[in-house]
């Protein structure tokens, strides 16, 4: 196993030369539909783009691949790639109350309605990063506020954060809070200094550390009911590795960000539990899920929680001085890597088997905002200290 920080040098090279030279590339020629519009949501593992209706999560992460594409130093059509995503997504996704609906088929007809909040987090991520990298679309930040507000007029929790949808549904989720908190963090990086995105990003780490953190274990769980309590049975002890590693980065920014020390200590004890009982051994990857007694609930280690595994230990290394997070870092990128070996070059593999064998199925390209966010972290972290 790799430990240093030059173990994790070496392989944010390998990371970022299999995304510019393949996975960019790719995604763009055979993963974003240049009849239709959008984006595909799966590439077969054979190279061909899978024909599927559209969900609004996807679309996003794939604008915000392509703006880190641009960040990261792709030769290729970054921008085009990224207007190509803008376009569509704006035009076929955006209800007239300002809310994304969930689901288009290819040509871009509504097939569902909904809104749901996960789906609105991503819309505002999205264009965050969208925003950054093209300042020039100054209607992104107004569409993005306009959404923000709407959220607080129609979805806002009488205790704090969001309801899921309209009408209410249960259980509640903190799943959902972590990519609104991850895109009110990205628009205020951007500039965007309006106060409500501060506000926002606020109020969610204080639910974190209030509601979502068990002040026992001092993992983070995933379901709630109605009033903000752990969700009665099996549900309401769950704790997902990657979530904790994905959770500590964003806790680790905000504490900083707000001189907060609490939330620095609540990161590093998140990352200790999915660095911990959260990774398998055997495998060297995290799992998919343990329960509050630090358990396995579900070993089957999805390629998502590898890569939030390097997010956390490169800003642990960071905020804390302590070289020894370099360790967790190489250890997710070698676990990551792992899921690169396909018979086209810039896809992936999903879920890992306790076995050690792969899921055979379609690569997913709701994976790659996990993959190239990992990457633009580990890349800003090493060169900073070049």
């Amino acid at each position: 196993m790799t430990n240093t920080r030059a173990d994790a040098e070496r392989l944010r090279d390998d990371l970022k030369a299999w995304a510019l030279d393949h996975a960019f590339p790719l995604w763009w020629e055979v993963g974003a539909d240049h009849v239709k519009g959008g984006f595909f949501e799966k590439i077969a593992q054979d190279g061909t783009p899978v024909e599927a209706p559209r969900r609004a999560r996807v679309q996003p992460r794939q604008i915000y691949s392509y703006a880190v594409a641009g960040l990261l130093g792709w030769a290729g059509p970054w921008k085009q790639a990224l207007n190509h995503g803008l376009d569509f997504y704006l035009a076929k996704y955006r209800r007239p109350d300002g809310f994304m609906r969930t689901l288009v088929a290819s040509d871009g007809a509504p097939l569902d309605d909904k809104v749901d909040l996960y789906d609105q987090a991503f819309g505002l991520f999205g264009l965050a990063m969208a925003a950054r990298t093209l300042p020039e679309r100054t209607d992104l930040p107004v569409l993005a506020a306009q959404l923000r507000d709407r959220l607080y007029a129609d979805l806002k929790h009488p205790v704090a954060g969001f309801e899921e949808s309209v009408p209410r549904s249960l259980p509640l989720l903190s799943n959902p809070h972590m990519h609104l908190f991850e895109a009110s963090l990205a628009w205020i990086e951007v500039g965007g200094g309006e106060a409500g995105w501060r506000a926002m990003a606020d109020e969610i780490a204080e639910l974190a550390l209030d509601k979502f953190i068990d002040p026992v274990s001092g993992g983070l769980r995933e379901y709630y009911d109605g009033d903000w309590n752990p969700a009665p049975g099996v549900a309401g002890r769950v704790i997902e590795p990657g979530h904790q590693f994905e959770w500590a980065w964003l806790l680790l920014r905000w504490g900083k960000l707000a001189g907060r020390d609490d939330a620095v200590q609540a990161a590093l004890r998140m990352i200790a539990i999915g660095d911990g009982p959260g990774v398998d051994p055997a495998r060297g990857v995290a799992i998919f899920a343990l329960l509050d007694d630090m358990n396995a609930h579900d070993d089957i280690a999805r390629l998502w929680a590898q890569t939030e595994r390097i997010k956390a230990g490169v800003l642990a290394a960071e905020v804390t001085g302590d070289p020894r997070w370099w360790a967790t870092v190489a250890a997710g990128a070698e676990g990551l890597i792992k899921y690169f070996d396909t018979p086209v070059k810039g896809l992936w593999r999903d879920k890992l088997r306790a076995d050690g064998t792969f899921v055979e199925e379609d690569a997913p390209a709701s994976s790659f905002y996990h993959i190239v966010c990992a990457i633009l972290e580990l890349d800003r972290a090493i060169s900073a200290r070049s």
